[in-house]
């Protein structure tokens, strides 16, 4: 079938694309940026589109021809999201209908009956039942939170659970959730493209297997992650606002999206029915669990395993990543903490000398460390040392030999241009130190990365409290590799 994609970019619809590909549809990517998706490794399969939906030319013209419509478009971080998504909903369904769209399929929130909704699930709702009432047969999808890297929902949960040992929160932490792995999302959205008979015209509600509460959730997490217990104390005076006021000053999550995620929080989201199933089977391996899902969002982080760019986000084997793991066109903020230490040295030695001093670093299958790299997460006292060693170690004289030195250990190198690391030392989370060497018009550059995820809160104050000495060590190993450089090498020697 001839598929688009409106809200191409977005956390889902970055994520359907490859999965629709997979199952033989033809994709057209309609988006307001379409280049962000540039280098994506699916790019060349699919019909790449502008459409901004408050744009009712650019939203004709993405739909024509087209037999199903994906419709994954929302403006939470607007101030007037809801008047935005009600026009741009109208806007869509009239264009549907006029191009002679067989279906739509909207993703929407799970509305619990018979309550004063929050502007953010009424919004939802709103849109829903726009589009059911646009005269093309439509599937609303209704989700509560969604687990994986890089949605909204799950990435507030991770940072509070993270970066808070004990919390002093709301009433919301009692409200019963039903969250569901993107995976399982996924797999719905895929199959009601192919849904028997085609004028069903209604909305499910799709969940995974657990009904937690959300102070379940992210103990649960926790346990998960490796952390140790969470302490909740509930207090009934904190109003949703000023949560999502205290959301927006521990975590990296928005406000804008913060205030109407966390006032949808005092509803309880669980699905009402699960009437899919007489129209999509479960998945045959049943549906994800929450702890299942947890892990796979935890798999890999943003920067740390998973670089920022589609080229090297996927593998020659794969052609995609899971849908659970970030990906390049997730917003800044999400996929995890990962902090980062970048410098960069114009040096007079040539690529190829630069390259031989930071090769020398892995030498050995890569039992032979950058010692000073080890003292960006020791005691201050073996800081000197550790930086006196690598100076002796880049200025040895000739046939002198390295000791070796356990720590590190190499990771991944792309000779001639970079090397990467892996810290084996006991730290409250994980360190990775990236060496690379490029050419520029009059000898080379040095680029020097130390990444760290910290481990919980330990690990984010590991990190903070250690600043002074971490930049003295790092700056101090970064202009010693670009003199090394510089100096010819030994005779005799490798550099």
């Amino acid at each position: 079938m001839r598929c688009v994609v409106v809200g191409a970019t977005g956390y889902i619809g970055s994520r359907l694309i490859p999965e629709l590909l997979a199952r033989g549809h033809t994709v057209r990517a309609a988006a307001r940026r379409p280049d962000r998706l540039a280098g994506a490794p699916w790019l060349d399969q699919v019909d790449l589109v502008t459409a901004d939906v408050g744009d009712p030319g650019q939203v004709a013209a993405a739909l024509a021809g087209q037999d199903v419509l994906y419709y994954l478009v929302h403006s939470l971080h607007q101030r007037d999201f809801v008047e935005r998504d009600r026009a741009a909903a109208q806007t869509v369904a009239r264009a549907a209908r006029e191009a002679g769209v067989r279906r739509i399929i909207y993703l929407g929130g799970i509305s619990p009956a018979g309550q004063r909704l929050s502007a953010h699930l009424a919004s939802r709702e709103e849109v829903g039942l726009t589009l059911l009432g646009s005269g093309v047969p439509t599937v609303v999808l209704r989700a509560a939170v969604v687990i994986g890297s890089g949605s909204a929902s799950f990435e507030m949960l991770r940072y509070l659970t993270e970066r808070l040992p004990a919390m002093v929160t709301p009433r919301w932490v009692r409200s019963r959730v039903q969250p569901i792995a993107v995976r399982d999302v996924l797999y719905y959205l895929t199959r009601t493209a192919e849904l028997v008979p085609a004028e069903v015209n209604r909305g499910f509600d799709i969940g995974g297997p657990d009904v937690l509460t959300y102070w379940e959730m992210m103990r649960r997490y926790a346990t998960v992650a490796g952390l140790p217990r969470r302490v909740v104390v509930p207090v009934p005076l904190l109003t949703p606002w000023l949560s999502a006021q205290w959301v927006n000053l521990v975590t990296p999550v928005p406000r804008s999206i913060a205030v109407p995620l966390i006032s949808s929080l005092v509803h309880e989201v669980v699905c009402r029915d699960h009437d899919l199933a007489a129209y999509v089977p479960d998945p045959a391996s049943g549906l994800t669990g929450y702890d299942d899902a947890v892990a796979l969002a935890l798999a890999r982080t943003r920067e740390a395993d998973v670089p920022s760019r589609w080229a090297r986000a996927t593998t020659p084997r794969t052609r995609s990543l899971p849908p659970s793991d970030p990906l390049p066109t997730d917003p800044d903020w999400s996929g995890g903490t990962v902090y980062q230490d970048v410098r960069e040295l114009a040096t007079a030695a040539d690529p190829t000398r630069l390259w031989q001093v930071i090769e020398t670093v892995g030498a050995e299958n890569g039992r032979h460390v950058i010692p000073a790299a080890r003292a960006v997460a020791a005691r201050p006292g073996r800081v000197t040392r550790s930086a006196e060693a690598l100076r002796r170690r880049l200025v040895r004289p000739a046939g002198a030999a390295d000791a070796p030195l356990s720590g590190w250990r190499v990771e991944d190198a792309e000779r001639p241009r970079r090397l990467r690391l892996r810290a084996q030392l006991r730290l409250p989370g994980r360190a990775w130190l990236e060496l690379s060497a490029a050419p520029a018009a009059q000898g080379s550059v040095y680029r020097q990365r130390a990444i760290f995820e910290p481990h919980g809160l330990l690990g984010q104050l590991c990190w903070k409290s250690f600043a002074p000495v971490r930049g003295l060590v790092l700056g101090r190993m970064a202009h010693t590799v670009a003199a090394a450089a510089e100096r010819p090498a030994p005779v005799g020697q490798p550099w």
